[in-house]
């Protein structure tokens, strides 16, 4: 008998029993949020920790799309059109995603969906982001390998700079290296990377890739494999990934607390506050002060 589709319980399970029908309906209620997805994330987090995970992030026509189904074939938050070739792969779960409401949105709802695709038996998890915003620099931060994927002639070496990209960046992608420009990309990218230290061992790589044509891509394989064996030397994957652990613990107190202090003060109060803190007739610490005394009573 199937499991019902919104019984989180049933479905966990029926998934942890290699039930791939399930496994989008699961999905379905992590991405909602709330209890449900609570009781999801508690009974797979013991489960997982084998998936190797890999963030896809770079401005909007770049090209990640077509790289990351040239890679595998399957993402998160992919382009779902574009990788339909690979609809009837057992191998591959492709699945697009939205905010869908989640308390914290994609931050917070990416690392609960890759712990269930981990759960699941999916050893290698590709997570593409739809642009350079804020949240997609949190998500692609959340992957054990983050590439960041940049065209020429496009001045996506200054906006990946203004975004935050090069920071989190392990590996970087000169997608549409064909065209002019891509040699002027990859002396700006060594110049930023050279004002900098890097206290993993790791120097980011430069990559030169034309997805369309599949040129490349096995060189950028290669580079993840290298970024890996360089994170798994010495223990450095596993502090990497506590660290990762700590700053989700701390964005979901964060949300969590917010969430309850919104239900704690009327919205109007709410406001209010915000105004006077604008205003600059209250300062930020005693509206935080009357905030926790409310969530507190």
């Amino acid at each position: 008998m199937a499991p019902r589709r919104r019984d989180p319980v049933a479905l966990t399970e029926a998934v942890l029993a290699g039930d791939r029908a399930a496994l989008p309906r699961l999905l379905t209620v992590v991405e909602a949020g709330g209890p449900p997805a609570r009781e999801v994330g508690r009974r797979v987090y013991g489960r997982g920790g084998h998936a190797y995970t890999v963030g896809i992030t770079g401005p909007p026509g770049a090209g990640k799309s077509t790289l990351t189904d040239r890679l595998t074939g399957g993402a998160l938050l992919g382009d779902r059109v574009r990788m339909m070739d690979h609809a009837l792969d057992d191998g591959v779960f492709v699945r697009s995603m939205a905010t869908r409401g989640h308390l914290g949105g994609l931050a917070l709802a990416v690392p609960e969906v890759v712990r269930v695709l981990d759960a699941a038996g999916f050893p290698l998890v590709f997570v593409e982001t739809a642009g350079v915003g804020q949240s997609e620099v949190d998500v692609a931060g959340s992957a054990d390998t983050t590439v960041v994927v940049l065209t020429p002639g496009a001045g996506d070496s200054v906006q990946a700079n203004k975004a935050g990209l090069l920071e989190v960046a392990d590996l970087f992608v000169i997608n549409k290296a064909d065209r002019p420009g891509a040699d002027e990309l990859e002396r700006d990218l060594r110049a930023s990377l050279d004002l900098s230290a890097w206290p993993d061992a790791w120097r980011p790589s430069i990559v030169r890739t034309v997805a369309t044509d599949g040129d490349g891509v096995g060189a950028v394989l290669d580079a993840v494999d290298a970024h890996r064996a360089c994170l798994e030397a010495g223990g450095r994957l596993e502090r990497r990934r506590a660290a990762r652990a700590t700053t989700e613990l701390e964005r979901i107190v964060r949300e969590r607390l917010q969430q309850r202090a919104r239900v704690a003060l009327s919205d109007a109060h709410y406001r209010r506050l915000l105004d006077e803190v604008a205003a600059r007739r209250t300062d930020p610490w005693s509206a935080a002060d009357e905030i926790l005394a409310a969530i507190v009573r």
